[in-house]
């Protein structure tokens, strides 16, 4: 008999039909919001990843499933949703038309790791994309909009992580002092994260390998922040005061992309144990540009 792909499932009844409730919910919500679906092919051409997401991350590194095609050309199954949404944003020039440009997408996405409970290579999304805005009170807005969405599926004990991790003006100093802290304790540390220390020291704080009690006495992203990202994460924190939306600050929380800069967040549960996380984002002003597009400010 053959059998489903390792790291797949199927969706029969009567499981489907909470499916669509989740998926209406949620896109019944997006839309309440301004955001308009957005649908983007399955396969892409493995250059918009290795450029968005980092050539030093696990999704790059070990996850994509890359395969040539009868061409030659490098083609990936899709592991992620923004950087697709940002190449179809460019590629149909609709960077010319008013901002902000709201997205939503749901599908399939493949990442090629160990499938254990909650995680498998063939997994299914649901995001939001905010293009041409600067202001935090966009960073706000989706968080109080995923907020709403998870509330009106019946989930409760939420609150939300949030960070700031700067930008190109201030985290080469960030870089800088926790490789310094870091060098310390090299011998301590993965292979993964020694190799970290030269390309992207942050990745470590997002390594489940190492000491939490090494990764707590750490520099903190928000103390080198500059005055613009200083004031930025201030005015979202205000702003998420005034929504009444309960957050901690967690100043290990990079998220596992290169792309994102200032606010990263994500948005846990009291209710499910060490996984706890339901979804996250952040800010990635730079993507656009790195994509060969105008250097516009976006946010997630």
């Amino acid at each position: 008999m053959i059998k489903s792909v390792k790291g797949t499932s199927d969706i029969a009844p009567p499981e489907v039909l909470l499916w669509q409730h989740v998926e209406k919910t949620m896109t019944t919500t997006a839309k309440a919001y301004g955001y308009e679906e957005i649908r983007t092919p399955t396969i892409e051409m493995e250059e918009l990843f290795s450029t968005s997401i980092g050539q030093g991350t696990d999704i790059v590194e070990k996850e994509m499933y890359a395969f040539p095609d009868k061409k030659g050309r490098h083609l990936v199954l899709r592991p992620e949703g923004t950087a697709a949404t940002c190449r179809a944003y460019l590629e149909h020039q609709m960077n010319l038309q008013p901002s902000p440009a709201k997205f939503y997408y749901m599908g399939s996405f493949f990442r090629y790791e160990q499938p254990q409970s909650g995680r498998k290579r063939e997994f299914h999304s649901f995001g939001v994309e905010a293009l041409g805005e600067q202001s935090p009170l966009q960073d706000a807005e989706v968080i109080d909009m995923v907020m709403t969405m998870l509330s009106r599926l019946g989930l409760s004990h939420l609150s939300v992580d949030v960070n700031s991790i700067g930008d190109d003006n201030c985290r080469p100093a960030y870089k800088d002092a926790l490789r310094a802290a870091l060098a310390i304790h090299e011998s301590q540390l993965c292979e993964d994260c020694r190799r970290r220390m030269s390309d992207n020291p942050l990745r470590i704080l997002d390594c489940k390998r190492e000491d939490p009690a090494l990764l707590e006495s750490l520099p903190k992203s928000a103390d080198y922040l500059c005055t613009d990202c200083e004031d930025h994460f201030h005015r979202l924190l205000s702003t998420l005061d005034s929504l009444k939306i309960p957050y901690h600050l967690n100043h290990r929380l990079v998220r596992g992309l290169d792309y994102y800069t200032r606010t990263v967040f994500e948005v846990v549960s009291e209710d499910l144990g060490a996984q706890n996380a339901l979804l996250g984002g952040g800010r990635y002003d730079y993507l656009i540009r790195h994509l060969g597009g105008p250097a516009t400010l976006f946010p997630f």
